[in-house]
């Protein structure tokens, strides 16, 4: 793992060049794990098959609509406060070469579980389960996601799969919640479970069910949500059921093929396309793995964007290879990612979302899916067994967020570098918090939120304050944690200056205050607690997490971002804040009128504003005034005074794990 920094000096940094033609020949990564055993990927129909663009719409429709209705069913239906509340899980629907058809969110995969039930032998009424994150061929990445699998049958053959996949309280192991923050194996992290039939022929497999239940400390919501994902998903086929006896089989499939086509064509012609042709070289880190000291947990992306030898005719199109070689070595503790598996088709599709960004538009962006029809455009190669997204059975995952987040920001980061800067600044929009102990009348009890954070600035607008990556996903609502579990919330609201500054400031985190009303503990899986979300192009990076127990009191305390039982008293206070959005562009350019504003409506403090702006206000929040002549002579001193800066900047925290530099070599252009 390399860990190294350069001093910043442009005379210091190494040649970037790559020799393209050399790389391009160079062997693709070794495939990693079971091979899916069914032929999958293909299309359904001939080259060249035609169907009527009336019915692709409304095919096309109804896949929405039954993903939608399935996932309503499953939040109205469910009992856990994660997968009801929270809204942390997601549908997908599938076709029979395992291709996914969905574009509004990510999903798991199908082909564990095909690879272990052959096609030919499943029936209406089958319902597969499966959790094990070295058996899911990198669709899963830690036990708590739970996934069933319905088949869609017509005329008595499979022609499509209705899938969900959530995280779920629960599912034993070493703490609360199944995320041992300092786990060095799988055993330590809950039940794994490999692809099983659930149900068999529409009849539950009970001794599987109880088993399951038996390893949960909430075995109750436990089985109300997977009785809720089942009886959603059993739902879900039967409603693409009548659209395959309402339109015929043929038809339906070559729409399924133009959806993916256009899918393809859309992201050839309008996102790779902007990318110039060339190798750029980026990377980033998480900062602890819960065993260890924190140190640079490096993951790095090579990407190669080449005019040919992706689909299309005569040459082929544009294609990208993501190279993950110098991915540090795989962790001691739980934040390695399985992603080398069926040539990294999770990540694929995980990833490509951030390649929206080069749209047209905002508007455009918004309309652009991200289904399996991005596949063929992209190559992965990865690093050989024993990295941070190529571990080794049984190295620990529950935390892998820290891996898969960042490699949103690693792929915007090294995109940014080819384009020079006209994508988002960084990120960090999942950690886990929560508390646990006794109730009012003794039961046990468990919450856990997902707080999301400040999104990065763009080229275009601030960052967007306080969002989660999981779509529809959010923090749970004060009146329901308040009557069920034994603290209140004094303060919900937005972390002022949390935000990166910049021409266009990064978002905002959350604030957070929970006063307990009994003794507990409280427990955190999150990263970027040292490290900060990077602004670019001269924005500055975000302010990081933070958690505080005992606020204002005797005892008060930062807690470690990694803590699996941080006792808490009765009357203490828990304080909560998460990380903001990096700036987009330099700070010193963002229009008074603009500093104003984020003064009135509190998300600059007076302080914040002459620090990171270079304004100079006085007055209230309601009635801030802006002294323009002394912002300007501020502004000027500070021009004349700062030298050349890296194209990224990762804020304070990254000298302290890096030896002192205050950038990377990649993080010159």
């Amino acid at each position: 793992m390399s860990t190294q920094a350069a001093t910043g000096s442009p005379a210091s940094r190494p040649d970037p060049a790559i020799d393209l033609e050399a790389y391009l020949a160079a062997a693709p990564a070794n495939p990693a794990g079971l091979p899916t055993a069914y032929e999958h990927g293909g299309r359904l129909t001939a080259e060249g098959s035609t169907v009527d663009p009336i019915l692709v719409e409304i095919v096309q429709g109804t896949l929405a609509s039954v993903e939608m209705e399935v996932e309503t069913a499953i939040a109205r239906t469910s009992r856990s406060p994660m997968i009801r509340d929270a809204h942390d899980f997601r549908a997908g629907i599938h076709d029979r070469q395992l291709r996914k058809l969905t574009g509004r969110s990510y999903s798991a995969l199908v082909h564990p579980v095909v690879r272990d039930f052959p096609i030919a032998t499943m029936r209406e009424g089958d319902v597969f389960f499966h959790n094990d994150v070295y058996e899911s061929e990198g669709g899963i990445g830690h036990l708590p996601d739970l996934c069933v699998t319905v088949p869609v049958f017509h005329d008595g053959e499979v022609v499509a799969f209705v899938q969900a996949f959530g995280h779920h309280d629960d599912i034993g192991g070493a703490v609360p919640g199944s995320m041992p923050s300092n786990a060095r194996t799988v055993f330590e992290e809950g039940l794994s479970v490999p692809p099983i039939r659930l149900w068999d022929a529409g009849t539950p497999n009970r001794a599987a069910l109880r088993i399951m239940t038996r390893n949960s400390r909430m075995p109750d919501s436990l089985a109300a949500d997977l009785d809720a994902e089942c009886s959603a998903c059993l739902m879900g086929a039967r409603r693409l059921g009548e659209l395959f006896a309402r339109y015929g089989r043929e038809s339906v499939e070559t729409a399924f093929d133009a959806i993916l086509d256009a899918t393809t064509e859309t992201y050839r012609r309008e996102i790779l396309d902007r990318i110039p042709d060339g190798s750029y070289v980026w990377e980033d880190y998480a900062e602890h793995d819960g065993v260890d000291e924190p140190m640079l947990h490096a993951q790095r992306i090579t990407l190669t964007k080449t005019s040919t030898g992706g689909p299309g005719p005569g040459d082929g199109g544009p294609r990208l290879i993501i190279d993950f070689t110098g991915t540090g070595a795989q962790a001691k503790g739980p934040i390695n990612h399985c992603g080398d598996y069926v040539g990294g088709n999770f990540l694929k599709k995980w990833l490509a979302p951030v390649l929206r960004n080069l749209a047209d538009t905002p508007e455009r962006m918004a309309e652009l899916d991200v289904n399996e029809g991005v596949v063929p455009l992209i190559e992965m190669r990865f690093p050989e067994k024993g990295t941070l997204l190529t571990p080794v059975y049984p190295a620990p995952t529950n935390a892998r967020t820290f891996v898969i987040l960042r490699l949103l920001g690693v792929l915007a980061g090294v995109v940014a570098k080819a384009v020079d800067g006209r994508m988002p600044a960084d990120q960090e929009t999942i950690r886990y918090t929560g508390v646990y102990g006794k109730d009012r009348d003794g039961n046990d009890y468990l919450m856990r939120e997902v707080l999301g954070g400040g999104s990065g600035g763009r080229y275009y607008a601030d960052g967007e304050d306080t969002i989660h990556v999981v779509p529809d996903s959010r923090n749970l609502p004060t009146e329901f944690t308040e009557s069920r579990f034994p603290f209140r919330v004094e303060r919900l609201g937005l972390a002022v200056d949390s935000g990166g500054a910049g021409r266009h400031r990064g978002g905002l985190g959350y604030e957070k205050h929970l006063r307990m009303l009994a003794d507990a503990h409280f427990m955190s899986i999150a990263d970027r607690s040292i490290l900060a979300c990077w602004g670019v192009k001269g924005g500055k990076a975000g302010r990081p997490f933070e958690v505080t127990v005992d606020l204002g009191g005797p005892d008060e305390r930062v807690v470690d971002a990694l803590a699996d039982a941080e006792p808490v008293r009765a009357g203490q206070v828990i304080r909560i804040r998460t990380t903001g959005g990096g700036g987009w562009g330099d700070p010193l350019e963002r229009p008074y009128d603009e500093v104003e504003r984020d003064l009135r409506w509190g998300k600059v403090s007076f302080e914040g504003a002459r620090r990171d702006y270079g304004v100079v206000a006085s007055g209230t929040r309601d009635e801030p005034l802006v002294d323009a002549a002394a912002s300007d002579a501020l502004r000027a001193e500070r021009r004349a005074a700062r030298g050349e800066e890296p194209f990224f900047d990762r804020g304070p925290g990254y000298a302290r794990l890096s030896g002192g530099a205050t950038s990377a070599d990649v993080d010159w252009r």
